[in-house]
């Protein structure tokens, strides 16, 4: 029978789940996200058994807390802590005005595969990557995923499928055509805007341009994202031809709630790359391959790429499309986002 979930299908569940505060069961684990977690099922979980809190390396650096397994720490819950505690460990929103939150013990042997799965759920969910699990039988009607598979099909490259595409007349081209994809992982789709009819044998005029709805529809002067799309779409249309890509992937891939965090930390005087690091995610969470994929889809295989990131560049050039040329773009700077312009040329190797 074929109406079963596939282990990409359950995957998807366990992303809804964590986000409404259900546990899934990681092969005789339960695990669970902090954000979501209520005060009654913390209570019901604690009752299973000793408890564990599964943060990020990254996170743990800024709590002082020992992660033995490298990129994860897996922090003993004391009998007492409550959601509180927790959350306080997760967010780092009251750090400075409560830094001190140990000493925290963390744990050194055992398989780590189960407590990897459930950060890498917690953070395809676009929630704060903190976990609580407990060794425990399953309730039925959770969802029910293998660890090694689960973190296997999270790091897969998704399979993009067109699903619709129409002309679209633009203020920067009235010769626009909006092209519409959708993965196979039950992600977000992903969005390829054609402006004429771009020659599929010579290098086109493209863009691999991340959603920002700060930057692009309120206008924020904070990034200098907004200016960039708007640019890129307009010297598309003076061409005549281009493909700009549209990524679903906020925040540098860490959703618009984390990524509003993020500023939060950053008006309390951190710079764009520690913002992300106290909140536990890494400097740059996007996974570019989707681009490649878009371009390929469409019949691409040589750019010109507007960009003043060479990673995009690299990422491009090891999935199979040539770049024939790095086309600068820069536009947006004001006094609102010198400081994190200059960050990004500084820590993520931009040319600005």
């Amino acid at each position: 029978m074929s109406l079963g979930p596939t282990p990409l299908e359950e995957i998807n569940r366990a992303r809804a789940d964590l986000r409404m505060g259900l546990p899934v069961d990681l092969g005789g684990v339960l695990a669970v996200a902090v954000e979501t977690l209520s005060p009654a099922r913390l209570a019901d979980l604690r009752a299973l058994g000793p408890l564990t809190l599964i943060l990020t390396a990254r996170r743990a650096e800024t709590l002082k807390a020992i992660a033995y397994d490298g990129d994860i720490a897996r922090v003993m819950v004391p009998e007492g802590a409550d959601l509180g505690w927790l959350r306080a460990l997760a967010d780092p929103a009251d750090d400075l005005r409560v830094p001190m939150k140990g000493p925290l013990k963390t744990l050194r042997d055992g398989d780590c595969a189960t407590a990897r799965a459930a950060i890498a759920l917690a953070k395809s969910a676009q929630l704060l990557p903190a976990a609580l699990i407990v060794e425990a039988s399953a309730p039925q009607g959770l969802t029910r995923l293998h660890p090694e598979m689960t973190l296997q099909l999270l790091a897969h490259e998704a399979q993009l499928a067109p699903v619709a595409a129409a002309r679209v007349p633009m203020r920067a081209a009235e010769a626009g055509r909006l092209h519409i994809f959708r993965p196979d992982d039950g992600g977000t789709e992903h969005y390829a805007i054609e402006i004429g009819a771009p020659d599929r044998s010579k290098p086109v005029l493209a863009r691999l341009h991340s959603a920002c709805f700060t930057g692009d529809v309120m206008g924020s002067l904070k990034c200098d994202c907004g200016p960039q799309l708007d640019a890129a779409l307009t010297q598309m249309g003076h061409e005549g031809a281009g493909v700009l890509l549209y990524l679903n992937q906020e925040g540098r891939g860490i959703g618009l709630a984390n990524k509003m965090r993020a500023y939060s930390l950053q008006d309390q005087g951190f710079d764009t790359v520690e913002a992300n690091h106290r909140l536990g995610f890494e400097d740059d969470e996007r996974d570019f391959r989707l681009g490649a994929s878009l371009l390929r889809n469409l019949g691409f295989s040589q750019v010109r790429l507007l960009t003043n990131n060479p990673a995009k560049v690299r990422m491009l050039e090891a999935n199979g499309i040539t770049v024939a040329e790095r086309v600068a773009l820069h536009v947006g700077l004001s006094r609102h986002n010198a400081g994190y312009l200059a960050t990004k040329a500084a820590k993520s190797g931009h040319i600005l």
